[in-house]
């Protein structure tokens, strides 16, 4: 696995790198040569975050860990992306198909240590007229309904976008693209 590792307010030093080598390079068995992962360490206010992003073939892993310790937060980001892989691990095998992942033990019976998600049970349908608006108004009455994030047809481009309230207060928008 290739691994962009990056820094933001934060001098990432060699000792840093070599864990992040050694903790996610443990992750290698699970996909294909070339499998690009990027790693953002940041400190913000005495808190130490790591972000890690696996993107491969369609396949999103992600994890996100603060703490006091950026050496902790590898080892608990490393312990994230496994239970997911593991969790997940039949909808991921059907990957395999495609080329996407390597068919590590993990994947055998026996090997598991984390209980797979079954089935996505979906608990409550909601259905809303979507009116065209600016992203200003779609933050304003995201906020008006106390909601993490709200879905609304975009009045400059014509698109269904999500903004959507970020951990660190600001806002994010998401808009498709085809």
């Amino acid at each position: 696995m290739n691994l962009k590792i990056t820094g933001k307010n934060f001098d990432v030093t060699d000792a840093l790198k070599e864990r992040v080598n050694k903790k996610l390079g443990k992750l290698d068995k699970f996909f294909r040569p070339g499998t690009e992962a990027q790693v953002t360490m940041s400190v913000q206010r005495n808190r130490h975050i790591l972000e890690v992003t696996i993107i491969t073939g369609g396949i999103t892993l992600r994890a996100e860990v603060a703490g006091d310790d950026m050496y902790a937060c590898i080892d608990k980001a490393q312990d994230i992306l496994e239970r997911q892989i593991r969790k997940n691990k039949t909808r991921l095998a059907k990957r395999l198909h495609e080329g996407i992942l390597e068919q590590p033990d993990a994947f055998r019976p026996g090997t598991e240590d984390v209980e797979e998600e079954k089935e996505f049970r979906v608990v409550r349908t909601k259905r809303f007229a979507v009116k065209p608006m600016p992203v200003d108004e779609a933050i304003l009455q995201m906020n008006l309904l106390g909601h993490e994030f709200f879905m609304f047809t975009n009045a400059e481009t014509n698109q269904v976008n999500v903004v959507y309230r970020r951990k660190d207060g600001n806002y994010g928008l998401i808009e498709p693209e085809f």
